[in-house]
């Protein structure tokens, strides 16, 4: 996830207000949500379920008063249940307390995230709260997990029971109203934008209304030979509808291991932008990976623009500016990684 500052420093110099801001891999939505805030139209799509979920509540913000009153509704629907799911595996029965598993799995098969604004926000609230630290904060609802990523349930249920660790009773319902009330504490944009389940490929196909207009596009493309974004995020795939266990190469552009595959993969996702482009469009990416430095990046980038804007005029802004990735999570997995890693800023302009 790139900061917020990132993005606001790229819609101050190469946008005005009003203009249209596309990510075509918006991820948690930073791209949408800084350009609604600072008055411009936020755009986005991304394949993965949770990251649309999270994106799509940012750009669509219900008022606080509509989710409380839905979370209201929820509990009371809850109580009048007779039935309660079982857990589908062990990891489950280590992971939440019984009760506390039933409010889940309720709220898993109820909301609409889909289809409606409001039980959207609620379960992007609940992805944020559904694992983590809970020995240091009553506001998590499971057992003893980073809350970054959803760790493998073998290795989970091996690792609590060699500790003793049982998973605590939260009051989901509870837990969720402050968590709600917490989000709105800062005010939301007051613009609305549009986040869609799908493919990179397709975003000309299901923005094709804002065909023509888009003036940036802020973007992070999965990093090539990193991480598969569906096997970490797991169990937040299975509280949106998924498979109680991680599901590794759930798309196959996931993760790359393939230069040649992952360059023909990102010119299929500019061909899939290029009728939204406006003229002198401008494209910044933030892009990094294990096995390819930044002369390659740049080379490989610019080559994948050319094929995939075919027809378009594509000049490098810069040679790039790179950083350090912060907080890496294998920093915290595997002991002795090496900290050295760089990701790298590229901006082009497509006339």
């Amino acid at each position: 996830m790139f900061p917020e500052g990132f993005v606001a420093e790229q819609l101050y110099a190469y946008t005005r207000p009003d203009d249209v801001v596309l990510d075509p891999f918006c991820g948690r939505g930073t791209t949408v949500l800084e350009s609604l805030l600072n008055n411009r139209q936020g755009l986005g799509t991304d394949i993965n379920p949770v990251a649309a979920c999270i994106a799509g509540a940012k750009a669509n913000v219900p008022a606080l008063k509509s989710v409380l009153a839905r979370i209201g509704e929820l509990a009371g629907d809850f109580g009048k249940q007779t039935y309660r799911e079982l857990p589908p595996t062990e990891f489950f029965e280590h992971c939440f307390h019984q009760d506390t598993y039933a409010e889940v799995a309720f709220l898993r098969g109820i909301l609409s995230w889909r289809r409606s604004s409001v039980d959207r926000f609620i379960a992007a609230v609940m992805l944020g709260i559904l694992h983590g630290e809970s020995h240091r904060s009553g506001m998590y609802l499971s057992n003893r997990m980073p809350r970054t990523i959803s760790t493998k349930p073998d290795y989970s249920v091996r690792w609590w029971r060699e500790r003793g660790l049982r998973p605590p009773r939260r009051e989901t319902f509870e837990v969720l109203r402050q968590a709600a009330r917490f989000r709105f504490s800062q005010p939301p944009p007051t613009r609305k934008g549009h986040v869609v389940l799908t493919d990179a490929r397709r975003c000309a196909r299901v923005l094709r209304k804002h065909e023509g207009s888009v003036a940036l596009v802020v973007t992070s493309p999965p990093y090539i030979d990193t991480t598969d974004y569906a096997e970490d995020q797991w169990l937040r795939m299975w509280f949106l509808g998924g498979e109680p266990k991680p599901m590794l190469r759930l798309h196959k552009d996931d993760r790359h291991t393939s230069a040649e595959n992952y360059w023909s993969f990102l010119e299929d996702v500019w061909r899939g932008c290029a009728p939204l482009l406006r003229d002198k469009a401008r494209i910044v990416v933030r892009i990094g990976g294990t096995k390819l430095d930044k002369p390659v990046l740049l080379q490989g980038l610019r080559g994948s623009l050319v094929q995939g804007l075919g027809g378009r005029t594509v000049r490098a802004l810069n040679q790039g500016t790179s950083s350090q990735i912060a907080k890496r999570q294998t920093n915290s997995f595997r002991p002795g990684t090496s900290p050295d890693r760089l990701e790298h800023d590229f901006t082009f302009s497509i006339s």
